[in-house]
């Protein structure tokens, strides 16, 4: 881990608990990328991607269109949130979001609900002024005002928790062995699927600390489990 990385990723641990932040120093790496953009959906793409050049460890494939090559053009009209909004709507929230809920409830039989995308509560939620969903720092303003109605405000006023795994720790320690069977340079050069240097270059500045490379190692790990597992490795 670089010097700047180490003393950005210390500080988080002095600061007060509402501005704390998990890996400090990654997302001040992704923060500076996403800010040499030329477009604001460029640096959305950049936010949610895993892999900035997904070709360069795919050889010989084109990417397919998607909403962010291929905006709709009344998109344009729209502000900066909420074009990002619609972006997370018809991308983040189909493919990956509610993929892993239906997964998760599916996998024990349980039917799950999301009363928030009920399309009535879309439809207004789409007619109400960016000024009333964000200011500042402040988001969902309206969702929480009706939450203060309901709800102590101590459990609306708190950080954002997510559901992560420290699958960084895992790549580092008990996991480790097992990946490093299937990112070897030459299980990979032999599928010939995906790109051994680029993958290798990221498995070693993960190891070494000097970037937390977590979720784009756990794609192709995925992909590799899946590969090794169809042809009977």
């Amino acid at each position: 881990m670089s010097g700047k990385a180490r003393a950005i990723n210390a500080s988080s641990h002095v600061a007060p608990a509402r501005f704390r932040v998990g890996h400090p120093g990654q997302k001040v790496h992704k923060l500076a990328d996403v800010l040499a953009l030329p477009t604001l959906e460029a640096a959305y793409l950049r936010l949610v991607s895993q892999w900035n050049d997904p070709l360069g460890i795919v050889p010989e494939t084109d990417e397919p269109a998607t909403p962010f090559s291929s905006p709709p053009e009344a998109l344009q009209a729209l502000d900066g949130p909420s074009r990002m909004m619609f972006l997370d709507l018809v991308t983040y929230l189909p493919d990956d979001i509610l993929v892993k809920v239906d997964r998760a409830a599916m996998a024990v039989s349980l039917e799950t609900r999301v009363p928030l995308l009920d399309h009535r509560v879309i439809e207004f939620a789409w007619q109400l002024p960016t000024a009333l969903k964000m200011s500042g720092d402040a988001t969902k303003r309206v969702l929480r005002r009706v939450l203060h109605r309901y709800v102590p405000p101590a459990l609306v006023e708190r950080p954002k928790m997510g559901f992560g795994v420290p699958i960084d720790q895992w790549l580092r320690g008990p996991l480790k062995e097992w990946a490093r069977h299937l990112l070897e340079p030459s299980r990979l050069e032999r599928a010939g699927l995906l790109r051994a240097a680029p993958i290798t270059v990221i498995w070693d500045e993960h190891q070494s600390g000097r970037r937390n490379w977590q979720y784009a190692l756990w794609n192709v790990l995925m992909f590799q489990a899946w590969l090794e597992r169809w042809h009977g490795e």
